[in-house]
């Protein structure tokens, strides 16, 4: 499934407190900018992961969010460094803006 033009508005609107914010359709999936970095991706299922790092990442896990992962070729299951949006925050502006300031925070 591609990413929608609806789903990238939704991003945008979700993460407006960040600052400008720039994407770029990648695999399927779109990556979203600040400030030239990267601090999350929506998935091609429509899914948003935040970068993170370190205990970032543990914090995320004790709200909710799972890590993603993808499956190679050869069947080897890879993780990747990036977590769902806690579901508490998929509704809240705000509360997305705070967790996505804080993954960059931890990429800088």
């Amino acid at each position: 499934m591609a990413i929608s033009d609806a789903d990238i508005k939704f991003a945008k609107e979700l993460f407006a407190d960040v600052g400008p914010l720039t994407t770029r359709k990648m695999m399927g999936g779109l990556c979203l900018y600040y400030d030239g970095v990267i601090f999350a991706i929506i998935h091609s299922d429509a899914r948003i992961y935040l970068k993170a790092t370190g205990t970032y990442a543990e914090t995320l896990v004790d709200m909710g969010a799972e890590q993603g992962s993808y499956t190679r070729d050869t069947g080897k299951v890879t993780k990747m460094p990036y977590w769902t949006l806690p579901d508490a925050a998929l509704d809240d502006p705000t509360t997305a803006g705070d967790l996505a300031r804080t993954a960059l925070s931890y990429l800088e």
